[in-house]
């Protein structure tokens, strides 16, 4: 994947928003750790798709991670919308990408140079690195 140099990635899962900036050229990506947003989770839209008994018996349910997922999407669109990003990658695991998905404002969408639909939150730089190269 070609990642422009100082385009923005964020890694996100449930829990965690992991937000790093490229310092390489767009096919060898070197990614800098940036300060991680503090978000705060308001948003259980989400809820109202995700109330059926049997995805909150088997766990496939958790209202707080996807609360996590929209406030993820919420910064990313402000951040957008205030012209802070340009070229923006997200990776994410496939719930908590669908779900920042249905939160993406259209200023964001035209930002995004591309969608990750991996956890990645728990591995190195360098391991996340490798993986934007190779896909």
């Amino acid at each position: 994947m070609r990642l422009p140099k100082n385009s923005h990635v964020a890694v996100v899962d449930g829990k965690t928003f992991l937000l790093f900036r490229n310092e390489g050229p767009p096919l060898e990506p070197r990614l800098r750790k940036e300060n991680s947003p503090q978000l705060d989770v308001t948003n259980f839209s989400a809820g109202v798709k995700h109330q059926d008994d049997i995805g909150q018996r088997h766990g496939r349910t958790d209202l707080k991670e996807l609360g996590h997922a929209a406030a993820a999407a919420e910064w990313l669109n402000a951040k957008a919308i205030a012209n802070d990003l340009h070229d923006v990658l997200v990776i994410a695991d496939p719930k908590t990408l669908g779900e920042m998905r249905q939160h993406y404002h259209s200023e964001l969408k035209s930002r995004l140079v591309g969608e990750l639909d991996k956890t990645l939150t728990g591995q190195t730089s360098d391991e996340i690195e490798r993986i934007i190269a190779a896909s």
